[in-house]
């Protein structure tokens, strides 16, 4: 069974919990998920963020939602984390690690919430599963990011069916097992992901569970033929404005404006 997950903050929880963007972002799956959940973090106005959330379960979009900060000291515990070993971190981090927390499946799909897939998604979650099932050194899979096919082959060391395999990880979308990525894994360091992540995102969640993987020669795949887009909600007040009224009335299948976000 798989566990659908978002989250929100206050930048984009309009956005996501706003029209018909949530719903489009699981569809685009096209997988029977056993859960549907969002995470909440760092916003403003909770009692209003939770408002949309409750209308988007009343509608059966999702099945629960969690206030992260309700569960941070816990997950943080649990995971045996230190808050300052983050070095600025944090920020990044907190929801994913309360995600895999609180999930209740064998796998977790996780997506940010600027990140969603392309229509013509190929099954890969169900080919990802039958690889999961096969092989204990692969423990994460993704879709290539925004069509860019070639430069993940000259990212990989080898390939098979329909993926290429590497030891990397990202936040912005990854199907995790869940059994894994529950363990107390997060304190480890590797000189290759030192260089890999800014560091303006110190000891950072996806930063730390990469490696992980490299010291223990562990593996991700990543679709040949499959993409998610990952696209940055815009900054600009005036921006923010036009794409949230394109939002709120774009069909269940929608592409949004060029300038934004390719499909």
């Amino acid at each position: 069974m798989v566990t659908f997950e978002t989250k929100c903050w206050e930048n984009d929880w309009e956005f996501i919990l706003g029209g018909n963007y949530l719903e489009t972002m699981i569809d685009r799956c096209s997988y029977p998920f056993h859960e549907k959940v969002l995470m909440i973090n760092n916003v403003r106005n909770l009692s209003m963020v939770k408002r949309y959330a409750d209308k988007k379960i009343k509608s059966n979009t999702i099945d629960a939602y969690y206030v992260v900060d309700e569960f941070a000291p816990k997950v943080l515990d649990y995971f045996n984390i230190q808050t300052d070993s983050f070095k600025g971190g944090y920020v990044y981090s907190i929801a994913e690690l309360t995600g895999i927390y609180l999930c209740k499946t064998d796998y977790l799909l996780h997506f940010s919430g600027d990140s969603y897939m392309q229509i013509n998604n190929s099954h890969w979650i169900e080919k990802s599963l039958d690889i999961f099932s096969k092989r204990t050194d692969v423990i994460v899979a993704n879709p290539t990011w925004n069509f860019m096919y070639e430069g993940v082959k000259a990212e990989s060391f080898i390939e098979i069916d329909n993926f290429f395999i590497n030891s990397q990880f990202s936040d912005q979308c990854y199907l995790i097992k869940t059994d894994v990525f529950k363990q107390p894994i997060y304190n480890e360091t590797n000189s290759i992901s030192d260089t890999r992540f800014p560091k303006y995102g110190g000891e950072l969640f996806e930063k730390r569970a990469e490696a992980y993987m490299h010291n223990h020669n562990l593996h991700r795949i990543t679709s040949k033929d499959v993409s998610y887009i990952h696209r940055n909600f815009p900054k600009n007040i005036h921006q923010r404005r036009m794409l949230k009224a394109k939002i709120y009335f774009l069909p269940m299948r929608f592409s949004m404006p060029n300038s934004i976000i390719h499909t």
